[in-house]
C-alpha cells in the first residue's frame, strides 16, 4: 500500500473546515452524468474515493443508491459524516479498498484521482467493479479565459512544487487500463457564486499545498490574494463568480 502523500495528509487535515465551506459543489447536470454513463440510480452500490468532505457526495445521495465514501483523511470524514448519515464512511486508500471483490456498481472519484492515478489503484477499483461496472472521474477545473482566474492561478501555482503539479497531470497515464473500456468525456460549465471571501480566499486557503504552507507564508498568500480581489473590478462588490469547466470522464470494466 501506497502512503497517503504528505502534502494531501497535512493540507487537507489542517484545512478541512475551511474546505467544506469554500469548495465549489459541482453543476447539477452531473446528475444525469451519473444515470446515464455511469448507470447510478437506486438500488446501486457506489464507492466514492476520496470523498473528503462530501461535496460530491451529496450529487450520489441524489441519485438514489446505496454510497459508501472512502477517504484516508479523518477530519475531512468527520464533515462528511455529519452531513450525510445515510452514506456508509470508510477509513481507506485507494490502493487497499477495503471492500470485497465485484461488491459495486460504480466508483467515483471526485476531484481526487489524481492523487493516487496508478496501476495499483486501478487494479483495486477494477477489483471492487462488478463486471460491467462504471469508474467516474471527475474534475472542477478553473476557466483561466478569465484573466483575473488565470493571474489568480499564477499566483497560488507558484507554492505548488515540481512533484504535485507533475502528479497532478499525470493521471491519463494509467489509461487505457487492463479490463475497462476506453475513456468517454463530458464537459459542463459550472460558475460558484458567493462573497470573495469565500469562493476565492477561502476556495485557495483550501488548497492542499497552500493550507500546508507555514503560518507565515500561508499569510502571505492570502494577502496577495486579497490585493488581487482589490484590483479586480469584477470582484469589486458581492456576489462574485468564480467560473468552472466540469470535466468528467467515464469507462466501464469489461474483464
Amino acid at each position: 500500500m501506497t502512503g497517503v502523500h504528505p502534502v494531501a495528509t497535512t493540507g487537507f487535515g489542517r484545512g478541512a473546515d475551511v474546505y467544506a465551506a469554500s469548495r465549489p459543489g459541482y453543476p447539477p447536470e452531473i446528475l444525469d452524468w451519473l444515470r446515464g454513463a455511469l448507470g447510478i440510480e437506486r438500488g446501486r452500490d457506489v464507492l466514492e474515493i476520496g470523498a473528503g468532505t462530501g461535496k460530491f457526495t451529496s450529487l450520489l445521495v441524489d441519485s438514489g443508491a446505496q454510497v459508501t465514501a472512502l477517504d484516508p483523511v479523518a477530519t475531512m470524514l468527520e464533515h462528511l459524516i455529519a452531513d450525510f448519515p445515510e452514506v456508509r464512511p470508510v477509513s481507506g486508500q485507494a490502493d487497499a479498498i477495503p471492500l470485497p471483490d465485484a461488491s459495486v456498481d460504480a466508483v467515483v472519484c471526485a476531484t481526487s484521482f489524481h492523487w493516487f492515478a496508478t496501476p495499483a489503484a486501478m487494479a483495486e477499483i477494477r477489483r471492487v467493479l462488478r463486471i460491467g461496472g462504471a469508474l467516474g472521474l471527475v474534475w472542477n477545473l478553473r476557466d483561466h479565459a478569465v484573466p483575473w482566474v488565470d493571474r489568480l492561478s499564477v499566483l497560488t501555482n507558484a507554492h505548488q512544487g515540481q512533484a504535485l503539479r507533475e502528479q497532478g497531470d499525470a493521471w491519463r497515464d494509467v489509461f487505457p487500463a487492463d479490463g475497462f473500456s476506453p475513456l468517454g468525456e463530458s464537459a459542463f460549465r459550472y460558475a460558484h457564486v458567493g462573497t470573495a471571501e469565500a469562493v476565492v480566499v477561502g476556495r485557495t486557503l483550501s488548497t492542499s499545498f497552500i493550507a500546508a504552507l507555514p503560518e507565515v507564508e500561508r499569510a502571505g498568500v492570502v494577502a496577495e490574494v486579497r490585493d488581487l480581489i482589490a484590483a479586480t473590478p469584477e470582484l469589486a462588490s458581492d456576489p462574485v463568480t468564480f467560473p468552472y469547466i466540469t470535466k468528467a470522464y467515464d469507462c466501464r470494466r469489461i474483464a
